[in-house]
């Protein structure tokens, strides 16, 4: 009988392999375009009526926090222990907080800069390299968090704006919707949601590793941030909107629901699971890249493509320089527990950064 470890004799090549994938990376770009495309049916919404976030926020996490738990039922199957339920129900705070932090940073810097911000969770790579990590690793770590540092500090300038990009040539570009000037203080609210996105899936990896068991901790996580929103929602409703409009666009409201919050997490765990792509990693932010390209021109927004692609470039830069594993390491596991699927296993037990 073969060894976990060992390496077959006649292993063949890995055309199969990345035959299989293709299918999964075909589902992952169309789910996060249409997550994107959410995202921006929600940014125009709120713009033109000016209805207050958090309500609308609420009124999406409502109906879905029923529908995950209806899909995932964790009251059935095997009963989940109490180090797996309390620190669920502690995350669905982090999310909350995650979500009103979110989409504060959406309505104030658009949808492209909220999106980049997402992540910033990559600093936790910068976090757990100083306290864990290797000396020599940790230079290359901090040099990929002033990378990111400085892409942000580009957005919040309007470099990815024609209106304020030094790229755009063209005094009166054909924009439907005129970016608001921000300040670096206003970016710092959409890069502090990313950093607690990457905090909440940090603690669900933490709590389960087996796929059946972490979206049934998800469903809990989801029907948590709703009842911690709750109470700020009422508060912002009574106190906060002297004129409250409540958040019935169809599409705005039912793309969000479906696409923004129950969808994308089934598609980011393919790409987790199947595809070794986590969140904050150079390859999520391109495929997100190309369809915050595409949904920027279906828009008609204040978009510069070089100004973009430049900040684009110098955070995913940032990223895998701050999120970079020990080469050497990462590549002797590879070669030797790839063959029977041990290291798909070390890569989900390893200490990912987001």
């Amino acid at each position: 009988m073969m060894s976990p470890n060992q390496i077959p004799e006649n292993r063949g090549p890995s055309h199969p392999a990345t035959l299989r994938q293709t299918p999964l990376q075909v589902i992952h770009v169309i789910g996060n375009l249409m997550r994107i495309w959410s995202v921006y049916s929600m940014y125009r919404y709120l713009s033109q009526t000016g209805a207050s976030v958090l309500l609308f926020i609420f009124s999406c996490l409502v109906p879905s926090s029923i529908l995950c738990l209806l899909l995932q039922k964790p009251w059935k199957g095997r009963p989940l222990t109490n180090t797996q339920v309390v620190p669920s129900v502690i995350n669905g705070g982090v999310t909350a907080l995650y979500f009103i932090l979110w989409g504060m940073g959406l309505k104030s810097c658009g949808p492209l800069r909220a999106i980049l911000a997402e992540y910033s969770g990559a600093v936790l790579g910068v976090l757990s390299a100083v306290l864990y990590g290797r000396r020599g690793n940790l230079w290359k770590k901090v040099g990929g968090l002033f990378a990111m540092l400085a892409s942000f500090y580009f957005l919040s300038r309007g470099w990815a704006l024609a209106t304020k990009s030094p790229f755009s040539f063209s005094d009166n570009p054909d924009t439907e919707f005129q970016s608001e000037e921000i300040g670096v203080k206003d970016m710092l609210i959409p890069v502090f949601a990313g950093i607690l996105s990457a905090i909440r899936r940090v603690v669900a990896r933490r709590l389960s590793l087996k796929n059946q068991l972490k979206r049934r901790l998800h469903a809990i996580t989801i029907a948590s941030a709703t009842c911690f929103l709750f109470p700020v929602a009422m508060w912002d409703m009574i106190i906060g909107s002297t004129s409250v409009e409540l958040p019935f666009s169809a599409w705005a409201f039912s793309s969000f629901v479906l696409f923004g919050i129950i969808l994308i997490f089934y598609v980011d765990s393919i790409a987790e699971e199947r595809l070794h792509m986590v969140f904050s990693s150079p390859r999520h932010l391109m495929v997100a890249g190309g369809c915050v390209i595409v949904m920027e021109i279906a828009y008609k927004m204040d978009f510069s493509l070089p100004g973009f692609l430049l900040c684009a470039t110098i955070l995913g830069f940032g990223i895998h320089e701050a999120t970079s594993l020990d080469r050497t390491r990462k590549d002797s596991l590879q070669s030797s527990d790839i063959s029977n699927g041990v290291y798909e296993d070390r890569i989900q037990m390893s200490a990912l950064p987001t």
